[in-house]
């Protein structure tokens, strides 16, 4: 117990990141970033979706999803804590 006069240590001195205001529903805009920009990118995970187009983690993981199924992205390692997928080439 400490004493009366004295408050309790306080230990935590570290920076307290804010929490990000990231979508949780797609918007037209961002609807858009997504069909037109991700598939010119080489690598696509859903940490590269979160932080280019301010998304949170599940709906990018739909959204992987949804690329994938379409044909847009082709997966490229299958792991339980992380897929990893690149634009699809197509043969020409």
């Amino acid at each position: 117990m400490a004493p009366a006069g004295k408050q309790k240590k306080k230990w935590s001195k570290g920076k307290v990141k804010d929490k990000a205001q990231h979508a949780v529903v797609f918007d037209k805009s961002t609807s858009d970033r997504l069909n037109k920009d991700v598939q010119s990118y080489r690598l696509i995970t859903v940490a590269v979706l979160v932080d280019r187009l301010k998304i949170n983690g599940s709906l990018a993981r739909k959204a992987l999803a949804d690329l994938e199924e379409r044909g847009v992205i082709k997966k490229v390692v299958n792991h339980h804590a992380l897929d990893v997928y690149t634009r699809a080439v197509t043969a020409e």
